[in-house]
């Protein structure tokens, strides 16, 4: 069985396409470069692999010559961000290379810019927007080009101890909760993202040649790679990730595994959004899309593989989780 990789919301792929339809463009071209379903655009439940994703970002920034995609008044030309992610590799610390990457953004971009404080023991990233409240994704966008790249420059996922957008919440808050932090509020006074100030003295660990690699993935490492690792509902995911599913655990070896007790979980788990159940339906599902894309094994083997018993509770299973059917996600050679 190969690694479940994690997928993407397709609410990020119809808010990239959005960028496209603002330019008066037909999406369609886009869509089928990167292997997207045009029906999945459609469908709330769909899910994209990282490499589609990426693929439709980095085709959209070429063809519209803008990698902020028309968020801002003024484009971010083609090979602003390779430039920018060089200009900050001589860096004694994160802290001296998020100053160099503000001012940077502030010098291409005239809508948002970006600045950095601390604030007793937390450092504070916070965006500004001369246009006002704009949505979630466009500040999502830009948060997520310095945050990613903070990360990569240091080598690990920064830990966000909370974060605010001065936007509605939308529909979606839950994938951005899992981007960023679990504690992310909206309809804030500013936006913003807050963690350790003491990680503003983490070396700079990477160099023109782990930059080329890097940036192949950009932005699918982003909405992957560096997802909040640190919510109970992200221990307990990489825990089922460790065995096959047929293996894993019920709720109370799972309880006694993490030294909590059942209503004390499932408290925790309410408190972030989920439930076990949920917790198990995602990591099945994103297996599924996983090995129906990146292998020709049947359906039938990958069912069993999942846990099911016979083909057609994986189905009905797959139909709930995606609104698709599972021949649907095949990638056409």
């Amino acid at each position: 069985m190969k690694p479940e990789r994690g997928t993407i919301s397709i609410h990020f792929v119809q808010e990239a396409l959005r960028c496209v339809r603002e330019r008066g463009l037909s999406v369609d071209g886009f869509l089928q470069r990167a292997g997207i379903p045009a029906a999945f655009v459609v469908e709330p439940l769909a899910r994209v692999s990282p490499a589609q994703f990426g693929a439709l970002w980095r085709d959209i920034a070429r063809e519209l010559d803008d990698e902020f995609f028309g968020l801002d008044a003024h484009p971010a030309r083609q090979g602003t961000y390779v430039l920018m992610c060089h200009s900050v590799l001589d860096c004694d610390n994160l802290g001296h290379a998020l100053k160099r990457i503000l001012r940077f953004m502030r010098l291409v971009l005239d809508d948002m810019h970006g600045s950095l404080t601390v604030e007793g023991e937390q450092a504070v990233l916070q965006l500004h927007d001369r246009q006002g409240p704009q949505r979630v994704f466009a500040y999502a966008t830009f948060l997520i080009m310095v945050y990613g790249l903070a990360c990569w420059l240091t080598g690990r996922r920064l830990h966000l101890s909370e974060g605010a957008f001065c936007c509605p919440e939308p529909d979606v808050s839950a994938e951005y909760r899992v981007l960023f932090c679990e504690a992310l509020q909206f309809d804030a006074p500013q936006t913003r993202l807050c963690f350790p100030a003491s990680d503003l003295l983490l070396p700079i660990i990477q160099n023109p040649g782990t930059l080329q690699t890097f940036f192949k993935s950009v932005p699918d490492n982003f909405l992957v790679k560096y997802r909040n690792p640190t919510s109970l509902a992200a221990r307990i995911r990489r825990r089922l990730r460790e065995q096959p599913p047929a293996g894993w655990p019920d709720l109370a070896v799972l309880c006694a595994e993490l030294h909590l007790t059942e209503a004390t979980l499932r408290r925790r788990l309410r408190e972030e959004g989920h439930t076990y159940q949920a917790i198990k339906d995602d990591l099945r599902r994103d297996m599924a899309i996983t090995q129906l894309q990146d292998s020709r094994r049947s359906i039938e083997d990958i069912a069993s593989d999942l846990g099911f018993a016979e083909p057609a509770a994986f189905y009905r299973a797959f139909k709930k989780w995606t609104g698709a059917k599972p021949s649907d996600y095949r990638v056409t050679p």
